[in-house]
């Protein structure tokens, strides 16, 4: 019989509680002035980044996650690690923002398709993508769900 070392390292999830204060989210509007605070306002410009906010059974704000930033028009989205904040935490919902430092609100094929994905990814898990927000510095943003696009 094979004997295994015992001294695996012990998992353990962090969860910082601060002064948090929890927001309701109602509609694409509040999301959109809710992510406003987590882009860098010096780099919004310049470096895409991506950002989520989570949500409890009720509908109010647990946290927020930077996903990622990347190059100018591009940046990696792992939906593992979307998902695997929201397990952690118990999100029962998600809602997903990046910026475009073009200005342009128009979604890419890439934004199209990785909003597709973190949807499927949350069905299976119970854990609803409620939307998907870009956002510019001057340009206002673009909701899919209120274009009908999750």
């Amino acid at each position: 019989m094979k004997t295994y070392k015992k001294d695996l390292p012990e998992l353990t999830i962090k969860f910082k509680k601060g002064e948090h204060k929890s927001v309701k989210i109602k509609s694409s509007q509040d999301a959109a002035d809710v992510f406003k605070n987590y882009f860098d306002a010096d780099t919004i410009d310049y470096e895409e980044s991506v950002v989520a906010i989570y949500l409890n059974n009720a509908g109010n704000t647990v946290g927020w996650f930077k996903v990622s930033s990347g190059g100018i028009n591009s940046c990696l989205v792992d939906v593992r690690k979307i998902m695997v904040v929201a397990l952690q935490i118990g999100a029962s919902s998600l809602i997903l923002s990046h910026n475009h430092p073009s200005g342009q609100l128009i979604p890419s094929n890439a934004d199209k398709a990785i909003t597709k994905k973190i949807k499927e990814a949350g069905k299976f898990l119970d854990v609803t993508l409620l939307d998907h927000i870009i956002i510019t510095s001057e340009n206002g943003y673009f909701s899919f769900a209120d274009k009908g696009l999750i």
